[in-house]
């Protein structure tokens, strides 16, 4: 089983801003009070499509759908916290936190890549009923997936529930790895809202702020399960992690050139220690996503949602 794929969503945005909905429990998030909402949502287009191109000039294969005018769905530029897509012909549709967020599941998209593109879908997994109990699961937001050990990183939050987690782990027979992940807000320690802004899975390497984890036995049982894993680990700092070093992607392209995709606010954040240990590895992509980051709190890997899905 790959690691890595060659085949990504991304959802082109028509209507990003700052999500009041979602701020309640991302600390990432600030509002840009000198621009309206349209020119937000202008620079945040500029900043998806510069991205996308990006990655097809790399010969990597970008499938990217328009979001719709309506409903109102800002967050939408973030597909992978209601989706997930997997090599056994399955796919997930997740529990969101914030309820206008739960707007953005689209079955057109399965349609599309279905009748389009050519993908086979053969079961569909969908959790989201498990929202009327506000039990929440916010897919590769929530849990980092290293598809090739199954095993599932995830730390628990207000969008990330052991519940859910568990019916996750019955259904694609992952072994769960949970923590508590925090972040230092106005001097105390707050949850922080997914995992994948604190670590990241390659096929080789494992990319973690083991600053954000309190709890030492839980420090040691995420590094040993990475070190058994067969993962380099490299450790980035609190403040990294705020310019979005731990929300990384590796991908594939068509030729099977392994590429890390980040933001340039998190690749300025890197030492060149690290950054030449990720270069051993895969070939670095980055792109400014200031708009994206500050206003969405989300970064470059949650822009992604990973097809693993065989043709037919």
């Amino acid at each position: 089983m790959n690691q890595t794929t060659s085949n990504i969503l991304m959802i082109s945005p028509v209507a990003f801003c700052y999500n009041k909905e979602t701020a309640v429990n991302n600390y990432y998030q600030s509002s840009i009070n000198q621009l309206t909402d349209n020119e937000i949502q202008k620079k945040a287009y500029q900043e998806f499509s510069t991205l996308a191109n990006l990655l097809l000039k790399n010969k990597i294969n970008v499938i990217v759908v328009k979001d719709t005018s309506t409903p109102l769905t800002p967050d939408s530029i973030f597909p992978n916290n209601w989706i997930s897509f997997h090599n056994n012909g399955s796919v997930c549709i997740y529990p969101m936190f914030a309820k206008n967020r739960r707007d953005e599941r689209r079955l057109d998209i399965l349609n599309l890549l279905e009748e389009k593109h050519n993908f086979l879908i053969k079961k569909i997994h969908d959790l989201s009923h498990l929202e009327d109990d506000n039990i929440i699961l916010e897919g590769t937001g929530s849990m980092v997936l290293d598809r090739k050990n199954k095993i599932a990183y995830a730390a628990l939050s207000e969008r990330t529930h052991l519940a859910a987690l568990n019916q996750f782990s019955n259904k694609f027979k992952y072994n769960l790895v949970c923590f508590n992940a925090s972040q230092t807000i106005n001097n105390s320690r707050l949850p922080i809202y997914h995992t994948n802004v604190v670590m990241n899975i390659g096929e080789h390497i494992a990319i973690v702020c083991f600053d954000s984890i309190d709890n030492k036995k839980e420090k040691l049982n995420l590094s040993n399960t990475l070190l058994k894993s067969n993962k380099e680990i490299i450790n980035i700092t609190e403040s990294q992690c705020n310019s979005f070093a731990g929300n990384m992607l590796e991908v594939n392209n068509t030729l099977g050139e392994s590429f890390m995709i980040m933001s340039t606010n998190a690749y300025n954040s890197l030492d060149n220690k690290q950054i030449n240990i990720i270069n051993k590895y895969s070939n670095i992509i980055h792109s400014p996503l200031n708009t994206i980051e500050t206003c969405g709190g989300g970064s470059a890997r949650c822009m992604i949602a990973e097809i693993f899905l065989q043709k037919k």
